[in-house]
Formats: C-alpha cells, structure tokens, sequence
C-alpha cells in the first residue's frame, strides 16, 4: 500500500538537509547500458518524477537528455537549484504529478520517464502511470527504480512494491523489462501504454449475496473511486444489503467501512438496476451515484483491498482487470466508457440527479484555450457563445477521451460506430459548433430543437439561451439518447431534453411549443430538408444544417419565411451520415475494375455505356488559365460546378496516383460530367514550385475522354472561367427552398435542384439563370 506522506512532510524532510540513498555506479551503468541517448538522436527529452535534489536528474542531463526534474516539495526544488546551478539542461519544476495541472509539462512529449524511489509514494499509481504513459514519445520508455519487499524489512515495505503491486505496475506494456541494481529493481516499460480492460469474476456467489449496491463516487477532478482488492481486481465501494435496509443506504454505509468517507443517503441516488449472471446465477446490482461526500480516504478493510486510488476516466478503457458488475456500473454512468462489457441488462428509474461537480485544473486551462483560439478564428463573435465554450465541460461529454483531445478546437470526437466502423455520432469540432451556434442568432429565453444528440452542442445552446430556455434534442439510436441523459445528469443545466425518435420526422409533438421552436440545427449530414423541420419551425426562426449538395456538404443557415427556406450563410463541413429516413445510399457505378467509380449524388445514374472503353482512348486535356496559391478555398468551385452543370457527377479514383488512367489522387474525387459514351473531370496541377508555400501555384486542368470529349472539357473550361469571374471573391448564392410540389411558376429565376422534399432554388452572382 503506498505511504500517506503529504508536502509538508517532504518540505520538512529536505529543509532539514536529509535526502535518499545516493545514485550508486550499478543504477548508473544500468541508465547508460539501457537508455543512452542514441548519437543520431536531435534532442532527448526526459522528465524525472520525484527528483528530490537532482541527482538522478543530473545524471540524465550527463548522458544527453533535456530534463524537466519535478518534486512537490518546495525544498528539495529549492536545494537542486543550489545544488547544481552548474548543471545544464535541468528544468526544476515545483508540482504535485498526481493533482497538479501538468500545463509546464514538455507537450512534445519526452523519450525517458523516471521514477526513483518515489513510485510508492504515490496515491494513484494506475492513473498516474498511465497519464504519464501516454506523454511518451515513440520508442520511449518508463523507468521505475524501486525497493522490493524481499529486501526490506518488514517495518518499511511501505516504501516497496511486493511481487503483485510489480506484476500491475508492467501490465498492459508492450514490453517490460525488469533488471537489477543493488537489490532495487529496475523496470523498464515501453509502449503504447494501453491493455485492455476485462471485466472479471469472483468466485461463485453465495445466495446472500445476488443482491448488492455499488457505490459511484468522484472526488474534485472527476476522477471516480475504485479500489485494487486482494482478488487482483478494481472494484467499486459497495456490497449486499443488511436487513430491510434500502439500497442506497447499504451504498452510503459500505462506502464508510471501506473507505472512510461518509456520504448522506440524500446525496446518493439510485440510478440503475443491473441484471447479470455470475456461474449461472442471475444476480441484482443497484448503481448509486454519489454527489457529495467528505472525510480522508483511507483502507478501512485491508484483508480485502490493498489500496484506493481515483482514476481518470479516459483511461479506464485500459485500467486491467475490473470486477464485472462494477465494470458494468461505470458504463451505465458513463456510456462508453468501458468497451467491451459482458452481457447485461439495465433498467433506469425514473430519477432526477443533480449534476455532480469535479474537474482537473488542467480541463480548465484546456478549456480557455480551446475557446480562445475558436474566438481568434472569428467563429463566436458574440459575448454569449463565447460564455458558453469557456463554461461547459466538453470532457465531460466525451468521457472516454484524454482531455487534450476533447478540447482540440479543430478535431471532432467520434464517439459511436457501427458494425462497419463508420461513424454514426460524434462531437463536433468546437470551431464547428460555435458557427453553427451563431448563425441560429439565440436570444435568451429562445426553445432549441436538435436533431441528432450527443449533449455537449445542446449545452453550449442551453447555455447561450439561459436562464430560460431550453433545449429538445433527438437521436434515432437509443445508445446515444442513454448517453445523452447520463451526461447531462452529471455535467448539465437541467434545461436539455433528449427523445429517442427519428428526428426527420420532427420533435414529439408534445415537446414542440406553441408557435414552433424559436431555432433547430440538425447535427448529422443530410440530402434532403425535413418537412417536420420547416414545420415545426416559427415564422423568422432559424434553421441550420449540413446539406449535401451534388455530394459537397455545407452547413447552411436557413430563415423562414412562411413555406420558404431563404439561406443566409454557408459553412463548409462535414457531419456522420444520417439514419432512419434520411438514410441514403448514392447511387454509382463501378468502371475499369474498381479502378474508377462515377457517383450521381442527385440522382440516378446516368448512361455509362462505351465509357471504360473511351477510358482506354486518348485523353483530351484544356487549361483552364486559372490558378491558385497554396492554402486556397476553393469549396465555393465544387458548389458552383454541382448547381449549374447539367449531368453533373463525382469521379472518385482507387489507384495510385500516375499509375491509373486519371490524375485524380488515390482515394479523393473531382467534379464532372458525362455524356454520350463520353466524360470530363476537373482537376489542379501544380505549374509552379517553391520551398515557401507562397511560391506555389496550382492551375486548373480539365480531362476528357470520348468523342464528346473536347466539348464537355470546353462547357468544364467555361464553368471555371466564370466561377473565377463572378464567385471566386467568395460571394454564397442565394438559395431559396421552396417545399416539393410547388410549381416552376411560383419559383424565382435561378438553377434548381430537385430533391425529394424540397426544390433549392440558387441564383449565383453574374449568371443570369432564366425562370424554370
């Protein structure tokens, strides 16, 4: 079990002028033999946990690494600077590893990781491993230099690990090595980090024991209890109830005996049932979430737990070994979190809990500089959206996720796939959400309609609308409305309410207020505009979603204005595809073997006939004088080219590049059209090279193939021309969406787009587009 030392202990230690058994000869030709820094290697970085007054650190900065030393007591800082200020390539570092934001950590990441002699000291040896263990580099590793219980005595095998805390410490590694110097082991892991969590029994229950409660409790970053029992597994705080005791009581009381903290049965809720089976036997588990506790953690039942320690969540997909029912427990409170769990049943209850608060220093930091660079790039200009990203916890609805990456302002989280591995829901890119956020245009107050849910987009909503309004949100998959309720119970206003429904066919009607929903987005890719959403919507509310326009997808924000759709902004993205109704398959047509596929994204196929054998002819190729630098847009070319090409397509390639019949890259597609056994696609060549992005430039090139060739390439030529004539400053159409049926009389002038549910009307600048 590790030691209950605080700072002030080890401040007092080393302020006193004591320190630890010196680096001795052994440990340092076992460093030298075993993580030299290579001579080829630019720079090696190393961080040494725990470093007291820098010898090992010096050492390492000897051998040739870049050393951050870090200790949490201010003197054993304060002796290594005075020590060695002759030392070069040390950064002393004052911190707490287990609890402080790890913001002056290198974010590059570091080659060698250190412990020694400080490894037991540590409350939670799992999390902190692990964390640490995803900070290094590829090929790095992790050094623990340890007493082992063989060879202390009695009295301290406090400050030892004994056979099975070294069997846990290596678990889950690629690779661990374990060598000897001076009757301390030395263990050497190198990575990735990651095992796979198992769920695991005991032995065969008893009958006394099929009904039990588990205890959920969470301290002030979040990070949920469990203990390492004597079993060789994590378990939650819990067991079976005593008399007539109710179940959440039998939670509070269990977590008192084991661990030492004491909860209120009014702060302890009961969240799910759990049906399993254990040897055969069906057995009953209440979940009881947690919200409020005190007292010191201490093992209260030590012949039944070595130790307990907090745990981060996004690592427990890679904690080990955990007991089954609790494995189960934590993935009814958080979703996903663990994958994997073996058969059960859950059955929520109709209950209401408070959100539980608990965060790291480090997701607020994360938080603000997600939010700030989204305001640097200009999409949340308004005081209210940039409110909301610096106060609702994304983590926390990505729960699985290391922070780092839940608060990366231009990555999306996916966070369901299915059996093919295609993502079916996610949360959005933060840059993303904001736009889309800002062109709904909320007012406080304001009712929010979503389509397809998640729960961190609806809070962002629920918190720019505040303190009134509220949020319907719908997902078609079950899953995800679970995950939804869960997460805004943990982390969430009370003011987002999630339905479990196809969301084409609009909110539940007793959910819709009277005069509509003041705004709706839609958070999945789509083909077609709902009739329910227009419907459901009020006069001059706000409408946005990511339409799929000859294939290209942008989020658009639409107002209403009685049956008409009018477009006022243009954003391009992309979303996971949509289920149930607006589920859709594109119809295409497979040519030279798979080497090509033609994708008619608004209709159905064109004739193809003739076209694999004019693909064996010559090629016709037309340029097109139009160029362009490095890092240029040139979405607003795709949308053009989809809206007014007649027999408009995609050309997707599925050979290397240069070895196929086209120019097109392996795995991308271009714009094109076909006709009469004949085809022609636009793609960009490079014309001029240079070592500064700003030298390059690239011209657009049009390929054709066929008798009809020359003529398609011409019509391709004619379409850029007038694209970089009138469009390219990056001026949107306007679009108007009129419902399906109505007549080409009452629409206005400009090329239309016939979907099932919808005509889209667009008029570009400069292209005088006659009435239909």
């Amino acid at each position: 079990m590790s030691t209950t030392y605080t700072a002030l202990d080890w401040h007092a230690h080393y302020e006193a002028g004591r320190d630890f058994r010196p680096l001795t000869d052994t440990e340092k030709a076992v460093l030298t033999e075993h993580l030299a820094v290579p001579e080829n290697a630019q720079e090696a970085r190393a961080l040494d946990v725990g470093c007291g007054t820098g010898e090992l650190a010096a050492y390492l900065a000897s051998l040739g690494y870049a050393v951050d030393a870090v200790d949490y007591a201010d003197s054993a800082i304060a002796r290594a600077c005075e020590e060695r200020q002759d030392v070069e390539g040390v950064r002393w570092l004052q911190m707490d590893i287990e609890r402080d934001d790890p913001a002056h950590l290198d974010g590059n990441g570091y080659d060698l990781i250190t412990f020694r002699l400080a490894y037991p000291f540590l409350s939670d040896r799992s999390r902190v491993l692990h964390a640490l263990g995803e900070r290094l580099c590829k090929g790095g590793a992790i050094v623990v230099i340890t007493p082992t219980s063989e060879h202390t005595p009695v009295e301290r095998r406090d400050i030892a690990l004994d056979t099975e805390e070294i069997g846990l410490l290596t678990a889950g590694w690629k690779q661990a090595t374990r060598l000897e110097a001076d009757e301390f082991a030395v263990l050497v892991l190198r990575g990735p980090c990651h095992g796979d969590t198992t769920a695991v029994e005991k032995g065969q229950p008893t009958g006394h024991a099929l009904i039990g409660a588990l205890a959920v409790v969470t301290d002030e970053a979040g990070r949920v209890l469990l203990g390492r029992s004597t079993r060789g597994m994590w378990e939650l705080p819990g067991g079976k109830t005593i008399g007539a005791e109710d179940l959440a009581s039998a939670a509070v009381r269990e977590l008192a005996e084991e661990t030492g903290l004491t909860a209120s049965a009014d702060d302890a809720y009961v969240v799910t049932m759990l049906l399993d089976d254990s040897h055969g036997v069906p057995r009953l588990t209440a979940v009881i979430r947690i919200t409020a506790w005190s007292g010191t953690l201490t093992n209260r039942e030590p012949k039944l737990f070595e130790r307990w320690e907090f745990h981060d969540l996004h690592g427990l997909a890679c904690a080990g070994a955990i007991f089954a029912p609790a494995a189960e427990a934590l993935g009814v409170i958080w979703p996903g979190i663990i994958p994997g769990l073996p058969p059960h049943h859950a059955y929520p209850l109709a209950i209401e809990q408070p959100p539980v608060p608990g965060e790291p220093a480090e997701a607020v930091r994360l938080r603000r500089k997600m939010a700030d660079a989204v305001i640097a790039g200009g999409w949340a200009p308004s005081t209210a959206v940039q409110e909301a990203l610096r106060a609702v916890p994304r983590h926390r609805y990505t729960p699985e996720t290391n922070p780092r990456i839940a608060y990366d302002d231009d990555l999306a989280v996916i966070t369901r796939r299915d059996e093919t591995g295609r993502a079916t829901s996610s949360v959005s890119a933060a840059w993303l959400q904001a736009d889309m956020i800002e062109s709904l245009w909320l007012r406080p107050g304001a009712v929010v309609h979503e389509a397809g849910s998640g729960g961190y987009n609806a809070e962002l909503i629920a918190a720019v609308t505040s303190p009134d309004g509220r949020v319907v949100t719908g997902d078609i998959d079950p899953y995800v409305v679970h995950r939804t309720r869960r997460f805004t119970s943990e982390a969430g206003s009370g003011r987002v309410f999630a339905y479990q429904g196809d969301a084409a066919l609009g909110a539940p009607a007793h959910l819709v207020p009277r005069g509509g929903f003041d705004a709706s987005v839609i958070t999945y890719n789509v083909w077609d505009i709902a009739p329910a959403w227009r419907e459901q919507l009020a006069d001059g509310g706000r409408l946005v979603l990511p339409l799929e326009i000859g294939g290209y997808t942008r989020a658009i924000s639409l107002e209403r204005r009685g049956d008409v759709l009018h477009a006022r902004k243009f954003t391009h993205c992309g979303f996971v595809p949509a289920q149930g109704t607006h589920a859709r398959t594109t119809p295409a047509v497979s040519l030279l073997d798979g080497e090509l596929t033609i994708r008619f994204e608004e209709g159905e196929p064109l004739g193809v006939e003739g076209l694999e054998e004019a693909l064996r002819g010559p090629r016709h190729e037309a340029g097109t004088g139009v160029t362009m630098g490095s890092n240029f847009y040139f979405g607003s070319l795709q949308l053009y080219a989809a809206t007014t090409l007649p027999g408009f397509c995609r050309l997707a390639a599925y050979a290397e590049k240069g070895t196929g019949v086209t120019q097109i890259a392996k795995g991308s597609d271009a714009p094109a059209i076909t006709g009469d056994a004949s085809l022609a696609y636009l793609v960009h060549v490079q014309t001029r090279h240079g070592d500064d992005p700003a030298e390059r430039e690239w011209e657009w090139f049009v390929h054709a193939f066929g008798s009809l060739g020359p003529q398609l390439a011409e019509q391709l030529v004619a379409t850029v021309r007038a694209w970089d004539r009138d469009v390219r400053g990056g001026t949107d159409p306007d679009l108007a969406i009129y419902p399906a049926g109505t007549p080409d009389r009452l629409l206005p002038p400009g090329n239309v787009l016939d979907k099932a549910c919808s005509r889209l009307v667009f008029q570009w600048p400069g292209r005088d587009a006659p009435a239909p």
